[in-house]
């Protein structure tokens, strides 16, 4: 075996642990020197002393292994995690965090290279499509999203000990995707030049290497500029909660002047729909010079993580603020800088009956005083009435819609500005949609925690055409429904509604305790299928139905972050 190779297993502290299963041809794709010309010095004493004991520091300051990938925050979150766990590594809370920042800032992703992976550190449940090798992906996503993959950098050589490493730990990953039986017909499976069969992690570690490597021109364009980010002031939030509606509002944003890096925070934001009115205020620190990771209303029932990716202008924010113990509860968020000019985010409710007056609400910052609607466009066949508020966040008016105004959306024009699609005029509700059309929930309670499955029914109007399921149909948004449970019938006397959770009048879906129920024939636990049913009566007393399918699955008994206390707090999160 060659040195080097047995140098980074004994890092890894897997030498004498069956060494033929983590041997593979792809490291000898390049040359020790090309890879190790690559690598990045590290010059941060809390990392070099923490880390030292098995990564070997060279003459140029570079560590084996660690100067050879570059991560999120959120991956070298789970490095340093996984380094505790595993081999006894003893550092504190406050010194993990600090190598975990100097890691993401010195060894992290450019913007560009961030964005297709934004899915997987804003933690959504979506169904990624991978644009690459779709064997590569099978091979991936045996056990995690593609979505740890594509926010990764590394050389070659690392690709490879990254696939030791999973064989190590993981030793099942051979049978289920990384090895097949002289590989025939297997995903990812073909020959190499000398007509011998490879691997699923042969093709793997040859794509990964080639489309995730190491140095990158986006990288090195980011690095040199990269800066400490300037975020003082005021921020107009828009956003859009699962369950709940649009939200919109206000956050203040203060500079910390011991950190450059360092925010604190404060946010006041309504749900359009309900009226309820949230205060929040928390602290952000910000990675790479455009990664956000902060909580708000920290230690309470309602605490919320906070990640956001920061455009190049500094002038908008975007991600997710969530919670829950697979992160499925929470805004999306959109934030702009508030400067002297007006912004308008939105209008509530948008969809509006023709030859009816509603009341609506602009939201948005800076909002000009306005007391007779000048200024406001909602475009042909829409009146502008009384103006009931006028403050600058929030424009109350009346709005006629002519009884024969045209079918369809209408641009705001306001304050000089555009807001396209600000309101749909319709003449009522012709069907409706559940989303997601397949939810997925995870029993808990008892030895593990619930995962929870939020529903909406979505209205549609037939459109210009007046024919269902058409291009000019038009999507009305969120409309108030009667929420039950039907049998998925799969088999003879299935009884999964019996024993899978209940749905409660706000669409989300409670599962139920995790572990053998003995009330269920045969001693099983409660996991099964069912249909999600929606129903609406519309005003003309006609009844509209649309249904989902529902999973209730088990635990994610396998988790790949390691949630070992690190010092003697509890599960204390490196990042936010």
């Amino acid at each position: 075996m060659p040195t080097s190779l047995y140098a980074r297993l004994s890092a890894l502290g897997i030498v004498g642990l069956s060494i033929f299963v983590v041997w593979t041809p792809a490291l000898h794709s390049q040359s020790q020197d090309e890879q190790t010309a690559e690598g990045y010095a590290i010059t941060h004493s809390t990392t070099v002393e923490a880390c030292s004991r098995c990564h070997t520091v060279d003459d140029q300051d570079r560590m084996s292994r660690i100067s050879y990938l570059r991560k999120t925050p959120e991956g070298w979150q789970t490095s340093v995690r996984r380094m505790v766990a595993l081999h006894d590594v003893n550092v504190s809370p406050e010194q993990a965090r600090d190598i975990v920042r100097y890691l993401s800032n010195e060894q992290g992703l450019a913007p560009e290279e961030l964005r297709p992976g934004l899915f997987e550190v804003e933690r959504r449940l979506i169904e990624h499509d991978y644009e690459g090798d779709s064997a590569v992906e099978f091979t991936c996503i045996q056990c995690h999203s593609m979505g740890r993959v594509i926010t990764q950098r590394r050389t070659q050589d690392e690709w490879a000990l990254l696939m030791a490493t999973h064989r190590g730990l993981y030793p099942l990953v051979d049978r289920q995707a990384f090895r097949g039986n002289a590989c025939t017909g297997q995903p990812g499976c073909e020959e190499d030049l000398e007509g011998q069969s490879s691997h699923p992690m042969d093709r793997a570690i040859n794509h990964l290497g080639e489309v995730f490597p190491l140095l990158t021109p986006e990288w090195s364009a980011w690095s040199a500029n990269k800066r400490s980010p300037q975020l003082e002031g005021e921020w107009v939030i828009s956003g859009y909660e699962p369950g709940a509606g649009p939200i919109y509002g206000t956050l203040t944003i203060r500079a910390t002047e011991s950190d450059t890096d360092a925010f604190t925070s404060s946010s006041r934001y309504v749900y359009a729909e309900s009226g309820l009115t949230i205060e929040r205020s928390g602290q952000g620190l910000v990675y790479t010079g455009y990664q956000w990771r902060g909580r708000s209303n920290p230690g309470t029932a309602d605490e919320l993580r906070e990640v956001m990716f920061i455009e190049r202008d500094q002038q908008r924010m975007s991600g997710r603020w969530f919670s829950g113990a697979y992160d499925e509860i929470g805004p999306d968020v959109i934030l702009q800088r508030i400067g002297a000019a007006p912004i308008v985010t939105g209008v509530y409710p948008q969809a509006l009956r023709r030859g009816e007056t509603t009341q609506v609400t602009i939201y948005g910052g800076a909002l000009s005083d306005t007391r007779d609607g000048a200024g406001l466009d909602f475009g042909p066949g829409v009146s502008i009435g009384m103006i009931e508020q006028s403050v600058t966040d929030e424009l109350v008016v009346q709005l006629t819609i002519d009884t024969d105004a045209a079918l369809g959306a209408r641009d705001l024009f306001a304050f000089e500005s555009t807001i396209e699609d600000a309101i749909i005029v319709h003449d009522g509700i012709d069907r409706i949609v559940v989303t997601p059309e397949s939810g997925m929930a995870r029993v808990g309670g008892a030895n593990f925690p619930k995962g929870y499955q939020t529903f909406e029914a979505i209205g549609y109007n037939n459109g210009p055409d007046n024919e269902n399921g058409t291009d000019d149909d038009l999507e009305l948004g969120r409309v108030n429904v009667s929420w039950s449970l039907e049998e998925y019938t799969a088999t003879f006397g299935d009884d999964d509604i019996d024993f899978v959770g209940s749905i409660n009048s706000k669409g989300i879906f409670t599962p139920a305790l995790d572990g053998v129920n003995t009330d269920r024939t045969g001693d099983r636990n409660n996991i099964g299928d069912v249909w999600v049913l929606a129903t609406y009566l519309t005003r003309e007393g006609r009844e509209l139905r649309a249904r989902a399918h529902l999973l209730v699955t088990v635990p994610l008994y396998m988790r790949f972050e390691p949630w070992r206390p690190i010092g003697p707090a509890n599960n204390q999160r490196l990042i936010g």
